[in-house]
């Protein structure tokens, strides 16, 4: 009588491990994927581009802590009009196929933002950050209230985005 008493609990527990491995509690809050600029009065240095989409569209899956949406929400109009009047060539045609969405369903306990992007510039930073701090003019970056901004865009995020690089399927 003994071993079917411990197949069934070995089978309860088998069945138990999904709940108890999401029941744990959640790791402490990533740093955004995308970082702010540097302190005024530093030049941004050249490096490779950090977040890349290698396909002809894409997708940004951004978590925003809760109590934070108006602030994404000043982000992202701020990105959407500085990319509006910007002269720089790549970001110009970045900003024909970039467009913002809020999702109604949350991530989690988090607000979702999706950020489409088609077509995919190749090559070519999809840092939301760096967007933003290409659009401004120098003056804007070194005023002070511009550190401030940082910051409370920086406290916004729940974790980095995620990056989805999107393939048309059935000759689309």
């Amino acid at each position: 009588m003994r071993r079917p008493f411990v197949i069934s609990n070995f089978a309860l527990a088998l069945a138990l491990a999904p709940a108890v491995l999401f029941a744990q509690t959640p790791p402490a809050a990533q740093p955004p994927a995308t970082a702010p600029p540097p302190a005024a009065g530093q030049p941004p240095a050249a490096a490779a581009p950090k977040l890349v989409l290698t396909s002809p569209a894409g997708a940004l899956l951004v978590p925003i802590k809760p109590d934070q949406t108006a602030v994404f929400d000043e982000f992202a109009k701020k990105l959407l009009a500085g990319l509006a009047k910007s002269q720089d060539p790549i970001l110009k045609q970045q900003a024909s196929g970039f467009k913002i969405y809020k999702s109604a369903e949350p991530i989690g306990t988090n607000a979702l933002y999706v950020v489409m992007i088609e077509p995919v510039v190749p090559n070519s930073e999809y840092d939301l950050f760096g967007m933003l701090l290409k659009t401004m003019t120098p003056e804007e970056q070194r005023a002070p209230e511009t550190a401030e901004m940082w910051k409370r865009f920086t406290a916004m995020f729940a974790s980095g985005p995620s990056r989805l690089s999107l393939t048309p399927v059935g000759g689309q």
